[in-house]
């Protein structure tokens, strides 16, 4: 009778995990429904679209970024005149930049040069600018160098 109850238990033992595996294998797979979940706000004023560029700090230079992409388009238009040497609409353009305000990574004079970005309905040069380092670097600023954001790729 001991040898009896001994088989079977080894035959169950065998045919336990295969009755296992097989229950698992046959159950239908979960399903994961996504919602999202938009809320206008009480105002009533309308939400962007996509979220805002998020502003990161540049390693070299310790300021916020901005991509060519987000210059307005002006602005890439002076990065280009910059790139082909000219010419500048203004006498006052690629002329050094003394960074008097010490915003901008200190460096030799000379080393930075300064380009006007056009301001559509001003009558004057307006307040943005593109300064360039000798290095290739480019910082942008819209508040006549109050505050200045490095350009990246």
């Amino acid at each position: 009778m001991r040898r009896l109850s001994v088989l079977i238990l080894t035959v169950v033992g065998l045919l336990f995990p295969l009755v296992a595996c097989s229950a698992t294998a046959t159950l239908p797979a979960p399903t994961v429904t996504v919602t999202e979940t938009v809320t206008a706000p009480a105002s009533g004023a309308r939400t962007p679209t996509a979220p805002p560029t998020v502003a990161r700090e540049s390693p070299s230079s310790g300021l916020p970024t901005i991509p060519v992409s987000d210059l307005p388009p002006e602005g890439q238009l002076t990065l280009d005149l910059i790139a082909a040497g000219g010419p500048f609409p203004y006498s006052q353009d690629d002329q050094t930049f003394q960074n008097r305000e010490g915003l901008l990574p200190s460096r030799p004079y000379g080393f930075y040069r300064e380009y006007t970005v056009e301001t559509p309905g001003s009558p004057d040069r307006g307040a943005r600018r593109l300064v360039a380092g000798s290095d290739g670097v480019v910082f942008y600023t819209d508040d006549h160098y109050n505050s200045f954001s490095e350009v990246i790729e």
